[in-house]
Order: C-alpha cells, then sequence, then structure tokens
C-alpha cells in the first residue's frame, strides 16, 4: 500500500460557522476558495526509481489454506497500524531493488530482512560485511519479492514443505510415481515409444562401434535407432578432438561420459547439474567393473571392437537398474559421495569392534557388519581403507536389488571393487544373520499355547523388512578362504549372541529405531528435513526420508496413492537437495551460507571445512527460524559425532 504526502497548509485557512457547515449547499454569493499552491518538488536527494515504501507488519495478516490448495491473506483483529515504512525517498535502494528497513521498522520486519552475516555459524544479527552469504538467489527458487516473503513468513499457521504435493498437486513432478513401471510389449510400437519419450530420466550404455549395452527404460530392440543417433554425434565431435560432454534439448538435459570403449548417456528433466549427473554415469561405469575387471573390458574391445558386450553382462541388468533407480528417486549418499552409519553408542560400537578383531580369520581383508544399508562397524589393515563408492556397490548388491538377500544362507562372490583395484578381484563371503535362529532365546519352558505339536510344523522365520537385515560381509583376497570365513562367521555370531552382551540385538534395536527425528534433536524447531556430512570421516546423517504406506499391500486405492505421494514427495526434496549442492560446490562460488524459497519450500545450505548442512521447512519459515533450527542441528551432530561416526574402526 503506498500513500501519497499530504498537501502543504494553506497560507489562509477558512473558517466557517457551525450553522454554515451544517449547510449541505453553499451561498452562490460566495466565491470558491483560492487553491492552495502546488508542493514543489526537489530534484536533490530524490529518485524518480519506484521503491517499495511499506511493509505488512507480522500482527496484520492472517493466512489461511484452504482444502484445495488455495491460500487466503486476512486482516486481524490486533490493534495497531496496518503498515509499517520501511524505506523513505531518502532511503539508497539496494542492488536487489528492495528497500533498505530504517529505524522506523520494527524489530521483527528488520531482522527478517536482513541478510545472515556470520563467520561462525548463520545468526539473525547483522555485523555490517558480506560475512557468509554472498547471496541469496539460488538459481530461479527466489523469485518472490521481499514484501511477499515477509508476509509468507509471518503467517499463523504452520504449512509443511511440498504440501501441494499432499493435495494432489505434483506441479513438475507429475506423473513420476510412475517413472519405474515396466513398458509392456504387447502395445504398439508408437504407443511404447510415447511411454519411454514420457519418462524423466534415461540412462544409456553403448560402445564406440554404436552396439547398444544397456538401458534402463524400453528394450534396446525399441531405441537401437536413438542410440544410433547418439553414437554417431558423439563419434563427431570426437573426430574434431573436442569430445561432447552434453547439451540440452527442451527441457531435457543430456550428459555424456566415455570410458575407453563405452558411451555413458543421462538424460534428465529433474534439474540435476552436469557434475551430478557424470557422478551418477561415474557409478554406472563402476558397477561394469565390478563384473568384469578394467583389463577384461579392455581385451574384449582390442580384439573384437564391435563386441557384444551384453553377454559377458548377462545377469547383471538387475544391479545396474537398481542403481539407475536410486539416482533417480534422489540418492543422498551418491550426492553427498559419503556413507551413512548406524547410531551406535561409542562404546558398545568399540565393543563390536575388538569381537570382530577377536574372531578375525587370517585371510581376511575387510570385515564390515552393515545393518538396513548403514555401516555398524568395520575392521580393516592399517594401511587401507574401502571408499565410499567401492561399499555403495555392495550396499546396492545386498539392499537394493534384493537378489542375495532373498536367496538366503550364504553368498560367495567374485567382486571387483574399482576404487580400490581395478586390475583384479575379490571374493567377499555375505551371510544375514536372521532374527530368530541367531538371536538367544530365553531359557524358559514354551507354553502350551505356544509349543509346536508333532502335528503342526513351526513356520518358517519370514525375512526381516530391508531397513532392519544385517549383514555380515567378510572381503578375502584369497579365492579358496570360503571356509575359512565361514568358521569365521559361526565365531562371530556365537560372540555376538551371548546372553551377557547381545550385541546382536542392540544392532537390531538400533536399526529398528531408525533415523534420528527433528522433535528430539531440535524440539521446536521448524525444520522438516535435514543431511549433514562430516567432511573429515566421508561420512553423513539424515533424518527420516518421506516412507511407503504402512500397509503391507498396495492393493487399495489410498495405499497407491499413499505411494505415489512419497515417491513424489521424495524427489521434490532431494531435487532441492541437488539444486543447493549444486550451487555451493560451483566451479567460481564462494558461497558458505546459503537460503533460497520456493513456493512449497524453504531451504538452506551451510558448508564449512568441518561439515556440510542442508535443511528443508515449510515455505512460510524466515530465514531467522532457519538459521536457529539449523544451529541446533549443528550443535547435536557435534556433541553426538562418536555415536553418528565411525572414528576409524578396528585396525589390524
Amino acid at each position: 500500500m503506498t500513500t501519497s504526502p499530504s498537501p502543504s497548509k494553506p497560507p489562509h485557512p477558512i473558517s466557517a460557522s457551525p450553522s454554515a457547515s451544517a449547510s449541505p449547499t453553499p451561498s452562490p454569493a460566495l466565491s470558491p476558495p483560492a487553491l492552495p499552491p502546488r508542493r514543489k518538488i526537489s530534484s536533490e536527494g530524490f529518485s524518480h526509481a519506484a521503491q517499495p515504501t511499506t511493509a505488512v507488519s507480522s500482527i496484520d495478516i492472517s493466512t489461511l489454506s484452504f482444502p484445495d490448495g488455495s491460500r487466503g491473506t486476512f486482516p486481524s483483529n490486533a490493534p495497531g497500524p496496518v503498515s509499517v515504512p520501511i524505506s523513505g525517498p531518502s532511503a539508497t535502494p539496494n542492488p536487489s531493488g528492495y528497500g533498505t528497513p530504517t529505524q522506523n521498522s520494527t524489530l521483527g520486519d528488520a531482522s527478517d530482512a536482513m541478510s545472515i552475516m556470520s563467520l561462525a555459524a548463520p545468526t539473525t544479527r547483522a555485523q555490517g560485511h558480506g560475512g557468509d552469504l554472498a547471496s541469496l538467489v539460488a538459481g530461479g527458487l527466489n523469485r518472490k519479492s521481499r514484501a511477499w516473503n515477509m508476509l509468507r513468513s509471518q503467517s499463523s499457521d504452520a504449512v509443511q514443505p511440498f504440501e501441494s504435493i499432499e493435495l494432489g498437486i505434483p506441479g513438475n513432478l507429475a506423473g513420476f510415481a510412475r517413472e519405474f513401471d515396466d513398458i509392456p510389449d504387447g502395445n504398439t510400437d508408437e504407443v511404447r515409444m510415447a511411454l519411454w519419450k514420457s519418462k524423466m530420466k534415461h540412462y544409456m550404455i553403448l560402445s564406440s562401434a554404436g552396439k547398444p549395452i544397456y538401458s534402463r527404460h524400453g528394450d534396446l530392440s525399441l531405441i537401437n535407432s536413438y542410440m544410433g543417433v547418439v553414437q554417431t554425434i558423439i563419434s563427431f565431435y570426437e573426430e574434431g578432438q573436442n569430445p561432447l560432454l552434453g547439451f540440452t534439448a527442451g527441457d531435457a538435459r543430456f550428459v555424456i561420459a566415455i570410458e575407453g570403449p563405452l558411451y555413458f548417456v543421462a538424460v534428465s528433466k529433474l534439474g540435476e547439474s552436469d557434475a551430478q549427473l557424470r557422478s551418477q554415469l561415474d557409478a554406472l561405469y563402476m558397477q561394469i567393473l565390478s563384473t568384469l575387471t578394467l583389463p577384461t573390458l579392455k581385451s574384449i574391445f582390442v580384439h573384437r571392437p564391435s563386441t557384444d558386450l551384453r553377454k559377458p553382462l548377462e545377469g547383471t541388468e538387475s544391479l545396474l537398474s537398481s542403481l539407475a533407480d536410486s539416482f533417480t528417486k534422489g540418492s543422498p549418499s551418491t550426492l553427498l559421495g559419503a556413507l551413512e552409519c548406524l547410531r551406535l553408542r561409542k562404546s558398545q560400537r568399540h565393543a563390536i569392534n575388538n569381537v570382530f578383531l577377536k574372531c578375525r580369520s587370517e585371510k581376511l581383508l575387510y570385515g564390515l557388519i552393515v545393518a538396513g544399508g548403514k555401516l555398524v562397524s568395520v575392521i580393516r589393515p592399517r594401511k587401507h581403507s574401502l571408499h565410499p563408492s567401492d561399499l555403495q556397490l555392495i550396499f546396492n548388491m545386498l539392499f537394493e536389488s534384493g537378489g542375495i538377500q532373498a536367496g538366503g544362507g550364504e553368498s560367495w562372490i567374485p567382486l571387483c571393487l574399482p576404487a580400490f583395484n581395478n586390475r583384479g578381484y575379490l571374493y567377499m563371503y555375505v551371510s544375514f544373520f536372521d532374527s530368530e535362529l541367531d538371536e538367544p532365546t530365553p531359557a524358559t519352558e514354551p507354553t502350551p499355547a505356544t509349543e509346536p505339536t508333532p502335528a503342526t510344523e513351526p513356520p518358517e522365520p519370514s525375512p526381516p523388512p530391508n531397513d532392519e537385515a544385517i549383514a555380515l560381509i567378510l572381503i578375502s583376497p584369497d579365492k579358496e578362504s570360503f571356509y575359512d570365513l565361514q568358521e569365521m562367521r559361526t565365531k562371530l555370531a556365537a560372540q555376538l549372541t551371548t546372553p551377557k552382551t547381545n550385541h546382536l540385538a542392540l544392532i537390531r534395536t538400533a536399526a529398528r529405531a531408525g533415523r534420528p527425528r527433528i522433535p528430539s534433536i531440535a524440539p521446536g524447531s521448524q525444520i522438516a528435513h535435514f543431511l549433514y556430512k562430516s567432511r573429515a570421516n566421508v561420512q553423513f546423517c539424515m533424518s527420516p526420508l518421506p516412507s511407503r504406506p504402512s500397509s503391507p499391500s498396495q492393493d487399495t486405492l489410498s495405499d497407491r496413492e499413499g505411494l505415489e505421494t512419497t515417491l513424489t514427495t521424495r524427489r521434490r526434496l532431494m531435487s532441492i537437495y541437488h539444486e543447493l549442492h549444486a550451487s555451493v560446490h560451483a566451479r567460481h562460488a564462494h558461497l558458505r551460507v546459503l537460503h533460497a524459497v520456493a513456493s512449497d519450500a524453504a531451504s538452506l545450505a551451510w558448508i564449512t571445512p568441518v561439515f556440510e548442512l542442508y535443511c528443508v521447512a515449510g515455505p512460510h519459515v524466515s530465514r531467522t527460524a532457519m538459521a536457529q533450527g539449523a544451529n541446533a542441528v549443528v550443535q547435536w551432530a557435534r556433541r553426538e559425532e562418536e555415536r553418528l561416526f565411525i572414528i576409524g574402526g578396528g585396525v589390524f
């Protein structure tokens, strides 16, 4: 609301008697008074550029959300002025085009309008310099005016992030839940091609000779011609000694990685950066090397450049697809290049490491205990360590593809760990701890109601949920060490399930507890989700991701809709993290704190030499509240560091 200046006082005020003022019709004998002189406009210190002159106070507006997703703003009944001036003609406009708060601003509005300026932590106190916050713009996220963002941040109703998705308005992610549906073979080629083009993410692998090797969506016969076009484009630039790295077509970004005789292509409509897509292609390349090793791959194409690599890779398509799907859904581990560990007390983890070392076989190279994809314990040689990318391949094989876990029992797998040594194989012994067979049973007689009778066989134990499965991974360079590692597993299981300590029950309880929840970390915080990475330990922790519906079946319409909402919400959350990560890690970026606002969420990134923090809150949450929540999460993570992360592990 803009107010015009009041006219100056007339030099000769006109007085009227009460009788004259009561009469609505002026006397015709009286001539109308002279108009007051017009106020002179001084050009000194006056800008003709339009400037915001008022801002809505935090007590004047109430915002209500309606079931259809729309919102309305209404004046509240609180007393006080309707508007508060935040800039005047004497205020100097800042480069963003918004006015600067003056001394007449309320404290709450002024603090929200200020930048976060601190060298130690994002706070709400301005220090008079740029500090950590060099920019508040992240791509196209912060397009609303400052006054509008302030109005929304003062809403009395706390709106959660991605509320529009919950109301069935997924926006650019419409149909994302069907991203992972197979393309049926029974339809015509036109219908199948339309379904293929509707996918938001594609991964394609082909040889330099144009032979198709892998495609995430659609059979290779359907898209063979498209792969030929891609091979022609890449070869054209290679001949000019200027390799093609990527290009944009419409709303899709194409990123290309060339690894020897193999071409890797990622096509994304999800807004990821080139560096993020290239790291995903690198992971797919590592997956192929884990099966073939680098010397084998080179020798195949040296002797026959037109070799069809699908035969040597036969049986590994599920591993490539599960890895690709994790990228499409959003993988925090891949984005941060770090591992997630199970939260345990330092003393408990130390005791498990000691038991692990006590039972170690002489032929062991690495030993891992993993619960639900989170690392519990690791023992390793003093001069060697496992790279996170190698562990990602192992976890993908065990917990994402599901083939090994579904088979049960014991597995003996030759595996190349490319980051450790891409020229040879290691041998991996895998065994899952069964909750009913490995844990000790109470020393009491069974009751008649539970005691099995000869006519009734006891039911077979059902496999634990994927986020509770506990796996033992033993890696050796000796291909004849299966029985040695099997014996080690037997000893270790006995030590972990002793009635006195029962470390396995502790691990299972911690896995069932899940990830730390924000109300217990920072009570009263308005942050909805966070990612925290310890840069020194190359490990991260986070709050729970949107989960699947509690119903075990997806037969009902509500369950299917709940699953679609969950997938879409998770992808939207990870898209925000991808944009924050790309902005603060850009080649020429010097940002340490970045705040961004979108129509459905507000987000904050905070980067230091010690840690990285990314958090998301509702769209109405101000920078002040987000900075306070971020400080609370960081303080908690630093205090719980020895429980959240594995520092050193067991070394022999």
